[in-house]
């Protein structure tokens, strides 16, 4: 790890919050909809506001909903004052260039996405585009007389039509890479392109086009071109390759003329303009063949072409998102490092790593503004994202959407931990101890963990974790290896050995809450949703320690799966093709194991899922029903890798809920002496 933390660290709330009206109560599933989810903060031109997103779901309405605020940059307690309307949806929150209106996107009266405006004093918004299929995203010129578009192809005009028997054409497929979770089967040519729409005459114009896709479009900063990332390899599906490619914004050849800036076999994104239009940063992954393992790095390179520069590969973390400075001897960008995610900035000349905003706190995003005004939206463990005003290295509390939902809550107490794996790898975790945690009591005690398996938990607010807390359990979360903020190789010890390592790490972080005394052995349960569930498979193939299990979206006979779910590129790359190797597939599959399990399970799924088909699921649940053992299958319809209906959102916390009281507490108190 990169530095040294204490053994434990209790963290107390940073905000200050009203007091509630009541006495605090404990945290209940019904919040999970009175949580707002903040996000997209936008500077005026002027410095003076901000303008944001606040998202909520409507339980009985069975739909999310996104309205956009601005609330004043200098805080000193100005109300946020909304934007759009409630009944509808809005996104991508944009200032023009001379801060008098305030753009975003959204579909109105059932409509297709298009861009509105509306002035920031006030007033109904207007519509400023009219494309047939819609747009996927957009952006100001510089000037403001022109906005970057990219569009969808738009379908043939019979896949549209319904014969008279409402008999749907079969999909015929002919790519490598022919379904995606939530998008289905890929079929025919449809991609995503950009295009510049004139405001005063209302003319688009198209100025990419091809057998590829387009996307992360930033204009120059005179406006005369734009950088944007595509993977124009002769077959896109078979590999992870983007580049950052750069075309005239007044192209008149539909991007037959383009300028290839980059040219590394990986994954290069993120461009961003210097000020002066002499280069362009990027993030880059240098080494494709490990994929989902390798650390992402930054780098610049003139935007005329050339040479790039490899910036940070002195500091073996991930580096996300890139903009420069005013003067353009920074670049800021977001560094994952342990459990934390800071807002750095690195020379652009000679790679120094400054942290401007570190510690115990999650940094999801930032902006600046033209004279290097600064905001982020930040996370910490005891409050959802909130946007704050960046002071030097202080973090000012910009929103307030979540206090009063907090300031009636009485939630759990979190420790920040470290402790050793069985072959000595120090590992981090976060316990959450229930509130009103008596000291030397244990407690019933749940082991979850995290999906990806390159993911992590980090210092951000985790409603489930909190949940299960407010229920009387002590939680333990654990980043064993595999997990991305700890360096590469750290990522990379699970390469074709799933279920090995990151089992052992997590069992130590088992191990370790009953050494401190919190956890009752003999009350424990573990589960966890995508690649939580898989190795959630792999630890009651190897242990009957726990009294329950809850396993989500998983997977248990990889074999099966090949030519099923979406990921046969990383299948290949770290298994092999399975007629050549198949002992790689078989070794780690749990499946092959299912008759050590004697842990009461309960197994659960989106229909259509296929990012971790439902298929797994269901062999996991007809074994151990043939094995004669406790099981429960929940197949939620219609579903993806993501639960999108909120009432099945409900519904899947309380049966984790359910079944957690049923198998891991007994009757009787809810804690030990």
């Amino acid at each position: 790890m990169s530095r040294p933390f204490p053994l434990a660290i209790l963290l107390a709330g940073s905000l200050t919050l009203p007091l509630a009206a009541q006495s605090p109560r404990t945290l209940e599933i019904d919040d999970l909809f009175a949580v707002k989810r903040v996000g997209s903060p936008q500077i005026s031109p002027d410095g003076s506001w901000v303008a944001y997103t606040v998202g909520r779901t409507i339980l009985e309405d069975e739909k999310s909903e996104t309205r956009i605020w601005m609330v004043p940059a200098q805080g000193g307690g100005g109300d946020a004052i909304p934007m759009t309307a409630e009944g509808y949806s809005a996104s991508r929150p944009r200032w023009s260039p001379d801060g008098k209106y305030l753009s975003f996107q959204a579909s109105r009266d059932e409509g297709e996405t298009q861009v509105w405006v509306l002035n920031r004093l006030g007033g109904e918004a207007r519509q400023l585009t009219d494309v047939k299929q819609g747009i996927s995203s957009y952006d100001w010129s510089p000037d403001g007389a022109t906005l970057l578009l990219s569009i969808r192809d738009p379908e043939d005009e019979d896949e549209d039509d319904e014969n008279e028997s409402d008999t749907r054409e079969p999909w015929v497929i002919d790519r490598l890479q022919f379904k995606r979770d939530g998008a289905g089967y890929l079929t025919g040519n449809r991609h995503t392109h950009l295009y510049v729409f004139d405001l005063a005459s209302e003319e688009l114009t198209q100025v990419t086009s091809g057998d590829y896709d387009e996307s992360q479009a930033v204009w120059s900063p005179d406006g005369k071109r734009v950088a944007f990332v595509s993977n124009r390899t002769e077959d896109p599906d078979a590999n992870s390759n983007s580049d950052i490619w750069i075309v005239a914004a007044d192209n008149t050849d539909q991007g037959q003329t383009l300028l290839q800036v980059t040219t590394n076999p990986g994954s290069d994104g993120s461009p961003a303009w210097s000020p002066d239009g002499e280069w362009i940063a990027y993030t880059t992954v240098t080494e494709p063949e490990i994929i989902w393992y390798a650390t992402g790095h930054l780098a610049v390179v003139p935007s005329s072409g050339g040479e790039p520069r490899l910036l940070t590969t002195q500091l073996d973390r991930n580096f996300r998102g890139a903009k420069f400075s005013a003067d353009g001897r920074w670049i800021y960008a977001r560094l994952e490092d342990s459990a934390e995610n800071h807002l750095v900035r690195v020379n652009a000349g000679n790679g120094r790593v400054e942290r401007v905003v570190s510690g115990g706190l999650a940094v999801r995003d930032f902006v600046m503004g033209h004279d290097g005004q600064m905001v982020a939206l930040i996370g910490h463990l005891d409050r959802p994202n909130e946007i704050f005003t960046i002071d030097g290295n202080a973090a000012v509390q910009l929103t307030h959407e979540n206090d009063e939902l907090l300031s009636g809550l009485r939630l759990a107490d979190v420790m920040n931990v470290q402790f050793p794996s069985e072959d000595g790898t120090e590992v981090e975790g976060f316990i959450y101890l229930p509130p009103g945690y008596q000291e030397g009591f244990r407690y019933p005690t749940l082991l979850r963990i995290h999906g990806g398996p390159v993911s992590q938990f980090s210092h951000s607010f985790n409603f489930e974790a909190q949940l299960f807390a407010a229920n009387g359990y002590v939680v333990v979360t654990v980043n064993p290896r595999g997990s991305s903020g700890y360096g590469q190789e750290f990522s990379k010890a699970i390469w074709a050995d799933w279920g090995n390592k990151d089992y052992q790490d997590v069992m130590a972080g088992v191990d370790y809450a009953i050494e401190q005394g919190y956890a009752d052995p003999d009350r424990l349960g573990v589960g966890g949703w995508s690649y939580g569930g898989i190795l959630t498979n792999y630890v009651i193939t190897k242990t009957d320690r726990f009294e329950a299990a809850i396993t989500g979206a998983s997977e248990v006979l990889y074999i099966a799966n090949y030519g099923h779910d979406h990921y046969q590129r990383q299948w290949e790359a770290e298994l092999g093709l399975p007629w050549e190797s198949r002992e790689n597939w078989e070794r780690i599959s749990p499946f092959n194991y299912v008759e050590n399990i004697v842990t009461p399970t309960l197994i659960m799924g989106g229909e259509r899922d296929w990012n971790v088909p439902i298929l797994n699921s269901e062999q996991l649940y007809q074994a151990l029903r043939r094995l004669g053992r406790e099981t429960q299958l929940v197949v939620y319809p219609g579903q993806s890798h993501g639960l999108r209906v909120p009432s099945y959102q409900k519904d899947r916390l309380e049966r984790y809920l359910a079944w957690y009281d049923k198998y891991v507490k007994p009757a009787g108190k809810p804690a030990t002496g």
